[in-house]
């Protein structure tokens, strides 16, 4: 995990406890103060597991001295009532910090499980599944990194990181081409990638040098004809209301990726309990 992505976890989970406890929490306080307890965290559902560094980061925050042993690897497939974490420590802090913890564990879970199951879509093909930008506001790090863990791969992380030329943007610069000429003048060794919607489009951006073009709501014939002109060293990526009952009649050979906002923007928290041994 590198550094850029665990400042990230501590500032999202400083952040997330701040909104969660506030002023102080008060019924934790019925607890006496020094008592200690063990707990287990436990899946409700089948799963891949994903997470793990936000939950340790959590009760880190909060006491340094609370124990935590995970039962299983993080991006393991999971059962359901399988135990897969082991705590002890202070009875307050436990609490404390049960739902911030398990709200990152269930939501980068249910992304990481959504992502497996969509990579197994195109399993014993060379196409790769993308995510997007269409991430939950603040958890832009943590939600790429669980598609990561889940085996589909990440697009661009922000508008920094690369060019992608939709139509408002070829509007305002008079054309694909000049679209694509600007791009190289201001960053030129920033990936370009151009949205096309018909195939007349297309032929724009090949002869424009894109090194990507997304292929945005395509028919199959389309997309064969798209495949047929492609030239070069260029990447196909077909986008547009991609769900896992669509991909199959796209995921056509010549297509270098298929890109979804599903993996993150529909994706279903994994449900999990924490539960004091008694």
């Amino acid at each position: 995990m590198d550094q850029h992505l665990q400042g990230d976890i501590a500032r999202g989970v400083r952040q997330a406890l701040a909104e969660d406890i506030g002023s102080g929490d008060i019924t934790a306080m019925l607890i006496p103060e020094n008592a200690i307890a063990e707990a287990t965290i436990v899946s409700r559902e089948d799963a891949v597991i994903c997470g793990q560094a936000w939950v340790e980061a959590v009760f880190a925050e909060l006491d340094s001295g609370v124990y935590l042993h995970w039962l299983v690897d993080e991006g393991a497939d999971i059962q359901r009532n399988e135990v897969v974490c082991k705590l002890a420590g202070n009875a307050r802090t436990l609490l404390t910090g049960e739902r911030t913890a398990l709200n990152f564990l269930q939501t980068l879970s249910g992304t990481a499980t959504a992502s497996r199951y969509y990579a197994s879509l195109v399993a014993g093909t060379d196409i790769k599944i993308l995510d997007t930008r269409k991430t939950l506001p603040g958890l832009r790090l943590a939600q790429k990194y669980a598609v990561q863990t889940g085996g589909c791969h990440n697009h661009r992380f922000g508008l920094y990181d690369a060019f992608l030329i939709k139509e408002n943007h070829i509007a305002a610069c008079g054309g694909i081409g000049n679209a694509v000429a600007a791009a190289r003048e201001i960053a030129p060794l920033k990936p370009v990638e151009i949205e096309v919607e018909n195939l007349d489009e297309y032929r724009q951006a090949l002869d424009a040098g894109a090194d990507i073009v997304m292929l945005d709501n395509f028919s199959e014939e389309e997309l064969k004809e798209a495949i047929r002109l492609k030239t070069g060293s260029v990447k196909l990526e077909v986008s547009g209301n991609l769900d896992a009952e669509s991909i199959a009649g796209v995921a056509l050979p010549g297509i270098d990726y298929l890109s979804s906002g599903s993996l993150t923007k529909h994706c279903r928290a994994v449900d999990y309990s924490m539960r004091f041994v008694l």
